[in-house]
């Protein structure tokens, strides 16, 4: 038996520095993921704490036969998620008809960003602009699986993916010339 799944074996029998243990070695890498989904750090901070005690409390039902990190993941988003469905913060900011068959745009806004520049600028977009585009260009999902999990049209999704790129290339546009301008 690997390392990891000694210490899930461990939390399950309720060990507390198993515990520990486990949430060290994930935390860092999960409140990243919160962070994309949440619009201030404490928000983000509130989701991590959610999405472990969610962990914890089913760690029961993890079947050891895939990934820990991507099944703690999936907790985590669907901790953002929820935070969000149970607030008012997600509103439709479009209605979709106006893309339903529009060309979108996929240009790779992240190569010209780091990390913590490009959380920066997502967590800036609105609630459901922040929410489409984490889930459609960080979890994979499609628009179809996007409007199931947030409540809303596949045509509403993809109208606030392509407004939410527009956003963000807009800022990378105006971070562009701003450096060009310091560098005369």
């Amino acid at each position: 038996m690997d390392v990891i799944n000694q210490i899930i074996h461990n939390c399950i029998e309720g060990q507390r520095f198993s515990q520990s243990q486990l949430y060290h070695l994930y935390a860092p890498r999960m409140f990243l993921i919160c962070q994309r989904y949440a619009h201030t750090r404490e928000d983000a901070e509130d989701i991590l704490q959610e999405g472990f005690i969610k962990t914890f409390q089913n760690l029961k039902q993890y079947r050891f036969d895939g990934s820990f990190e991507g099944w703690v993941r999936r907790i985590m988003i669907n901790c953002a998620l929820q935070k969000y469905r149970s607030q008012t913060h997600l509103l439709i900011i479009s209605t979709g008809e106006d893309y339903e068959n529009s060309y979108f745009v996929d240009e790779d806004i992240t190569s010209h960003l780091e990390i913590k520049e490009l959380i920066g600028l997502v967590q800036e977009l609105p609630t459901a602009y922040r929410m489409v585009f984490n889930l459609y260009v960080f979890e994979g999902l499609k628009h179809k699986e996007i409007a199931l999990k947030l409540g809303i049209t596949e045509g509403t999704s993809k109208s606030n993916l392509f407004d939410a790129r527009q956003q963000l290339q807009e800022c990378v546009t105006r971070r562009g010339e701003i450096i060009k301008v310091k560098a005369k």
